[in-house]
């Protein structure tokens, strides 16, 4: 049984941070996405959420560029398709280069859409095992305030702790912060901020105790990150390298990962991460979900990647109340006992709640 798309739509929220978040490449305040909606023509809706930022920092995607391509090249593209299966949908976007977020954000809502059409939640339709995912946060800080927000996140549950570092961050005070709590995981993240000029310096921090040090390095510096995981005890994970699943090969031909962060934004949608995952199973590389700042839309997407087998480490999975005051999706997503529960209801499993978005929040239909 297939699905036509009848209507598409999306809706700009841009909303503040509770709390900055500050990594070497840019400190974000407010947080601005674009939720996308399909409807088909028995009603039902499916969700996905476009998690560019406003500026190329992180990829060369911004939200005003996704915002053209949905708008003028993907939504035309969509409209009035028939599809067997939501992986159709990639690739009919074949034939658009690059954009993998603004892809990403239609691709998650079909497949949300085809979950619903099911009567499944979506982390039954993937695949998913899991009924409750470890909670994982990340650490954003001056260095002064780590050791205070270590100690909240240790207090609220969480099982996994990232910590920020680059070349100027003081190892032996992670080293003193982690060394406190035996029983945590602990994550760093250089943001690719290191370089050939300090491969020495990177390796100071293998005695931190952190799990693995995610993208020490640029993001086509694989003879680099080889070079790291030869010497280096601590774990090579890699972010903004991975792209594709050709990118994940790469790493495995090249030796230069041991593990690599799962970003549906970033790939391009459901369909090549599940390649990915694939891939990974194959080589037992070890894989976890990262975050993007999002809203609840992109983070139950998220959430049911995570409950797939293989996906052993916990992933950036924090309560809505972390970064909002109030999230997008009812019920809005909390932590208990350092889990997070998986919906039972279909598709995404949540309510997006449009109806008290706040005056200032553009609200644009295209149908």
């Amino acid at each position: 049984m297939g699905i036509t798309i009848k209507e598409i739509g999306f809706k700009k929220v841009r909303r503040p941070l509770k709390t900055p978040f500050k990594s070497v490449l840019q400190q974000v305040d407010e947080r601005e996405v674009i939720v996308v909606s399909v409807r088909d023509e028995s009603g039902d809706i499916g969700y996905g959420e476009c998690v560019a930022f406003e500026t190329p920092w992180y990829t060369e995607e911004t939200i005003t560029s996704c915002r053209f391509v949905l708008e003028h090249v993907l939504l035309p593209l969509l409209t009035g398709q028939n599809f067997q299966h939501p992986k159709e949908v990639w690739e009919l976007f074949k034939a658009v280069k690059g954009n993998r977020m603004a892809k990403a954000a239609v691709e998650m809502a079909v497949w949300d859409l085809f979950a619903k059409q099911q009567q499944q939640p979506l982390w039954q339709f993937v695949g998913g095992t899991l009924k409750a995912v470890p909670a994982g946060i990340v650490v954003a800080a001056d260095p002064s305030q780590i050791g205070d927000r270590v100690a909240q996140a240790n207090n609220a549950g969480y099982k996994r702790i990232k910590i920020k570092i680059h070349p100027d961050t003081d190892p032996f005070v992670l080293k003193s912060v982690v060394t406190n709590y035996p029983e945590l995981l602990f994550f760093a993240d250089a943001n690719g901020s290191f370089n050939k000029a300090n491969f020495e310096r990177l390796k100071e921090f293998d005695d931190v105790g952190f799990t693995l040090i995610e993208q020490p390095f640029g993001e086509r510096e694989w003879a680099l990150h080889a070079r790291a995981k030869a010497q280096l005890n601590t774990k090579i994970c890699l972010d903004e390298s991975i792209s594709s699943v050709d990118d994940v090969q790469q790493m495995i031909d090249m030796k230069a990962g041991d593990i690599v962060v799962l970003k549906m934004s970033r790939l391009g949608g459901w369909t090549e991460t599940l390649k990915v995952v694939e891939l990974c199973r194959e080589h037992s590389i070890g894989m976890w979900v990262g975050g993007m700042i999002e809203f609840g839309v992109s983070k139950a997407h998220n959430l049911a990647l995570a409950s797939l087998p293989g996906i052993e480490y916990p992933g950036d999975f924090s309560a809505s109340t972390h970064f909002w005051e109030k999230d997008i999706i009812e019920p809005e997503i909390f932590v208990d006992n350092g889990e997070i529960q998986l919906s039972q209801l279909t598709g995404i499993g949540y309510k997006v709640d449009t109806a008290h978005l706040s005056p200032s929040e553009e609200v644009k239909e295209c149908f």
